[in-house]
């Protein structure tokens, strides 16, 4: 895990949270880094994230860059609920992969912050997506 220079307690918060939520663990989400506006987490593609063809599922991409993103948004301190999420999906990874997501906000107002990430697998581009987040406070920790 890398802090790239945010405040070292939100950084211990955020990775804390990130380790610590359910859904994140069933994903195999692992932080790698996070800096002001900037998130990047991993995943082993596993045969629990297969979908009826036994393809690595859309929904993975899609967690990872929501997740990239959200996280993105709470390394400002930003308290944030994701309203809506605009996904592509470019290539498939196999089983065994491991997928990076990397998010950034692009403009944060007083209440919208926009943000967009990519799921790859070394220099391949698997998904990439455009978020907007609600504001919904300030993080406190």
């Amino acid at each position: 895990m890398e802090n790239r220079g945010i405040d070292p307690h939100l950084f211990e918060y955020i990775v804390h949270s990130i380790n610590e939520t359910p859904y994140y663990q069933l994903l195999g989400l692992q932080v790698t880094k996070l800096g002001p506006g900037v998130a990047e987490l991993e995943s082993m593609a596993r045969p629990h994230h297969t979908n009826p063809l036994g393809s690595v599922h859309g929904g993975l991409y899609m967690s990872m860059l929501d997740a990239a993103m959200g996280n993105a948004v709470r390394s400002l301190g930003i308290k944030a609920v994701t309203v809506d999420l605009s996904t592509g999906f470019v290539a498939a990874a196999a089983i065994g992969e491991v997928l990076t997501a990397a998010g950034e906000v692009i403009r944060s107002g007083n209440n919208l912050i926009f943000a967009r990430a990519q799921v790859t697998s070394g220099k391949r581009i698997l998904a990439d997506a455009r978020g907007t987040f609600y504001r919904i406070g300030s993080i406190e920790y």
